[in-house]
């Protein structure tokens, strides 16, 4: 496992749909060593920190196995890596096996995987067709988040090591299953509204969906 690229981006405003919108979701890649502190990367910043950054959203990662599914989607759309907004561009790391809590190092870092991404309209934004946003959904491949366990430095091309793995046993797969499709699964809603390693704000969403949450 390797993270292949980190990629930062400072607030930015642009004129979409005849408003100015202030946005991060431009990131481009740095090369050398980038600090990781408690909240972001050296020279990353979130725009609206109500609903992005924070501790449990401090680092956005996206697997580039992902990258030649949206070359094909999207074609003519250049796609470098960092084009979805992620700060690391990741490779060995997919929704399917990377469960929630689980702990990696990078570098000098130590990160724990708190939530998959869910997009907003300024995904639209970075592509200039809003349908993008419900696509990126359907497709699975959200990508997800870190919180920083251990502040540090990471530099494009460090290998990414599992420190431990979450007994638990919820990947990011599931948790967006659930929210999108499979909303159904009382047995999976219960694990998961009680999954320590999960936000709050999950835990409160998914437990609204139990059919008997105080059982």
């Amino acid at each position: 496992m390797k993270l292949l690229s980190v990629n930062v981006g400072l607030p930015r405003e642009i004129e979409w749909r005849g408003k100015i919108v202030r946005t991060s979701i431009f990131k481009s890649p740095v090369s050398g060593q980038v600090r990781v502190a408690q909240l972001n990367l050296e020279g990353d910043r979130q725009s609206d920190l109500s609903v992005h950054g924070g501790i449990d959203k401090a680092v956005y990662a996206y697997p580039s196995e992902h990258y030649p599914f949206w070359r094909q989607e999207l074609p003519g759309i250049d796609l470098p890596s960092g084009a979805f907004g992620e700060n690391f561009t990741t490779e060995g790391l997919l929704e399917k096996t990377v469960r929630i809590g689980d702990s990696v190092r990078i570098g000098s870092a130590e990160f724990v995987v708190t939530q998959p991404r869910m997009p907003c309209f300024k995904l639209g934004i970075r592509f200039n067709r809003p349908d993008i946003v419900k696509r990126f959904l359907q497709s699975g491949r959200t990508g997800f988040y870190f919180a920083v366990l251990r502040e540090g430095e990471v530099t494009a091309g460090d290998s990414i090591e599992f420190v431990k793995q979450d007994e638990h046993a919820v990947t990011i797969a599931d948790i967006v299953s659930l929210y999108g499709r499979d909303a159904t699964n009382q047995d999976l809603l219960r694990r998961v509204s009680e999954l320590p390693s999960l936000p709050k704000s999950w835990q409160d969403y998914f437990r609204t969906r139990l059919w008997n949450p105080d059982d």
